[in-house]
């Protein structure tokens, strides 16, 4: 039989005057929360998963936990948006510090990958069944809980790792853009580029007249400028710089792309044709720059089959606008989200920008600045991404960006203070993130224009990073 609730609150009040201050109540019930489950993303061997938490009654909450079972073989992998504690397939979530407090009729979500076939089963929101209703009844403690908590394992600062694919790549790594178009900057051989950098992203794949299909050769402006140089010379070259160590991918779109993939046909087309241009000409990988908009259900869809292609290894990068960024529920940034299990590393385009709102939501940030770019790198490193999946995309010198443009030092600082929380300028982000994975440029060639100062200065101070 259900006891009245009156009598359990009475029953609870008896039990504290009797157990004396040491007792810890516990927090009210908010009769009306309801938690809802959804898988967003579905890929055989994974999923992505989402809870939405949802006040129905006339109490604000006030601090939310969600806890529940998956069935041996399934795991979880990394999370967004709360903290997690686990036993083993017992799972609870927690809200962060920004969410915690959901209005009557508001909602707030969070998000997690999953390993395995299994779905999320036994959920309990604050005590009570997801689906409503009073929270289960236990009987009484026999004696006083302790006085003082039992010492309990601080949360990570960062969403743990899952293993992401490296594609051979260090922990720390330096980006460049390399021009395949002649434009003021110098003309370079792809074997010519410095160094320094990790990963040389070929700019650009170019559409076709399929929707979604990629097609590739050396520029014929480019050639002349150099005096000749042939696919066969590219192809070369980027044997070249394997046998240095370093990672090739072709980027797709740039300021002029007109690569479209919206629907199962298009997505198809992408997957078939940059497949084949990663076998022809040695490419490591694939870097998304669209700047005229992106499709993410179809994008996503294209990528994950095109590494069903290439293998485990296909390295797979990032390039938006800083204003693609500032909502997990944009288009690129759900695009990253995603594919998260996936993918190696977003470089956002901190600069032609202008001012834009950092995670903390207080100020406008100008661009140009330390605070810029770690207040508006802290939105991804705390809405979802991991460290290892992003980047700082700055230009190299002047003619490289109409705004934005930074001495290299001052990317170190941005990287010091998010990798160390050193060097910071007045915002200071909510923890360290020693995982951050590097930084990016564009572009190569504005660099050897004007004497290699981005990949002298940033590329060995990424060696000295945690």
């Amino acid at each position: 039989m259900k006891r009245p609730r009156s009598l359990v609150l009475s029953l609870v009040a008896a039990l504290a005057a009797t157990l004396g201050a040491a007792w810890v109540a516990l927090p009210a019930y908010a009769a009306g929360a309801t938690a809802s489950f959804a898988k967003t993303a579905d890929w055989g061997s994974g999923w992505e998963g989402k809870y939405t938490i949802t006040n129905g009654g006339s109490s604000t909450i006030n601090g939310w936990s969600l806890t529940f079972d998956l069935p041996s073989g399934t795991t979880l992998g990394s999370y967004w948006d709360a903290l997690l504690s686990s036993s083993g397939q017992r799972h609870t979530f927690t809200n962060r510090s920004w969410n915690g407090t959901v209005a009557p009729g508001a909602s707030v979500s969070f998000g997690f990958l999953a390993s395995g076939s299994g779905s999320p089963s036994g959920c309990q929101l604050n005590g009570a069944s997801c689906g409503g209703g009073t929270p289960p009844t236990t009987p009484p403690p026999t004696t006083p809980p302790p006085t003082t908590p039992p010492p309990t394992t601080p949360p990570p600062t960062t969403p743990p790792p899952t293993d992401p694919p490296t594609g051979g790549l260090p922990k720390h790594l330096l980006t460049g853009y390399w021009h395949n178009f002649d434009n003021p900057a110098v003309e370079l051989r792809l074997r010519d580029v410095p160094a320094e950098y990790d990963l040389v992203a070929v700019a650009f794949a170019e559409a076709t007249a399929t929707p979604g299909a990629l097609t590739f050769g050396v520029d014929a402006g480019l050639a002349a400028a150099l005096g000749g140089y042939t696919d066969a010379d590219f192809t070369a070259d980027v044997r070249t710089l394997h046998s240095r160590g370093k990672r090739v991918i072709l980027s797709v779109g740039g300021e002029t792309g007109r690569v479209t993939v919206n629907n199962a046909a298009s997505a198809t087309a992408f997957a078939d044709t940059a497949a084949a241009l990663i076998a022809r000409y040695g490419f490591d990988g694939i870097d998304i720059d669209l700047e005229n908009g992106l499709n993410p259900t179809y994008m996503a869809q294209a990528l994950r089959a095109l590494r069903a292609k290439v293998g485990s290894g296909l390295i797979i990068a990032m390039a938006p606008q800083t204003i693609d960024m500032q909502n997990p529920a944009g288009g690129y940034f759900k695009l990253a989200l995603d594919i998260k299990d996936i993918l190696t590393v977003v470089n956002t385009q901190y600069y032609n920008s202008g001012a834009m709102l950092g995670c903390d939501q207080n100020a406008a940030y100008g661009q140009g600045t330390v605070n810029f770019i770690v207040a508006l790198a802290c939105i991804q490193l705390e809405a979802g991404l991991r460290p290892d999946q992003v980047g700082l995309g700055l230009p190299a010198a002047t003619g490289a960006a109409g705004g934005g443009i930074v001495a290299p030092s001052v990317v170190n600082a941005a990287l010091d203070c998010l990798a160390r929380g050193t060097n910071c300028g007045s915002f200071r982000p909510p923890r360290t993130y020693p995982g951050i994975r590097g930084a990016m440029t564009w572009s190569v060639n504005w660099d050897v224009s004007n004497g290699n100062g981005f990949a002298n200065t940033v590329g060995p101070h990424l060696d000295t990073l945690p």
